[in-house]
């Protein structure tokens, strides 16, 4: 489930509760990616596709996060 598949009706703590999974997800992409390139022969292939994963997962914490940060007109 992408941020783009949470209903627009859809709570605060729904939100908040997707927003941390995707966190938690980031950060073990980032682990995989680590120990990926600690290898001797990194598979360099598959550490591009998932640091494409991780920037995809960047991207929808952003607008979760903007979704849960309040419109204010300066």
């Amino acid at each position: 489930m992408t941020d783009d598949d949470m209903p627009p009706q859809a709570t605060e703590s729904e939100l908040r509760a997707r927003l941390a999974a995707l966190r938690e997800e980031h950060q073990d992409l980032d682990d995989a990616i680590e120990a990926l390139e600690s290898r001797p022969q990194p598979d360099l292939l598959q550490v591009a596709r998932l640091k494409r994963k991780k920037l995809a997962l960047r991207d929808a914490i952003q607008t979760l996060e903007d979704r849960l940060t309040p419109d204010i007109i300066a």
